[in-house]
């Protein structure tokens, strides 16, 4: 399968890097199959947008989880791993909270709306697919093939 990160940087080894904000699946390296999504997110802000192109093979040795859809499980999950807690899967596949989605998330855990609300908001969004890895052997199922400069032709300020 091939895996696609965005970057403004070439990313021939893959790392684990913690920074300030906890992600969706917490902190790892996160990727994507779609390249179409891939160009979009490298295209965010300011310098080149590179596309690092990754063979996966899967090692079911590793502790995998994968969300096939946005569940109320996917909702748990997300939440704890925003807020800073430790998970202890290898690898997560699944939806990714865009912008709107996390806002519904906030106001959920902070009980503005309920969870029947935050899944009537939810609906008709559609999220885009992610895999992280959060280990090293995870990474070891990473093999950089090429990245290249793709820029999507959108104008930027």
């Amino acid at each position: 399968m091939i895996l696609y990160h965005a970057s403004k940087e070439i990313v021939e080894f893959p790392e684990i890097r913690k920074t300030r904000y906890a992600k969706d699946f917490s902190w790892g390296f996160y990727c994507t199959s779609n390249l179409e999504q891939a160009i979009r997110w490298a295209n965010r802000g300011e310098g080149k947008p590179i596309v690092n192109y990754y063979t996966y093979v899967e090692n079911r040795e590793l502790s995998i989880l994968k969300f096939e859809s946005m569940t109320d499980e996917w909702l748990d999950f997300i939440a704890n791993c925003r807020r800073g807690e430790i998970h202890q899967y290898d690898i997560v596949e699944g939806p990714m909270a865009d912008d709107t989605v996390w806002n519904y998330v906030n106001d959920f855990f902070a009980g503005r709306i309920s969870r029947k609300q935050f899944w009537v908001l939810a609906e008709f969004k559609y999220p885009t697919q992610q895999i992280s890895f959060h280990t090293l052997a995870a990474l070891e199922c990473l093999r950089f093939d090429r990245s290249e400069v793709i820029y999507d032709g959108k104008e930027t300020k």
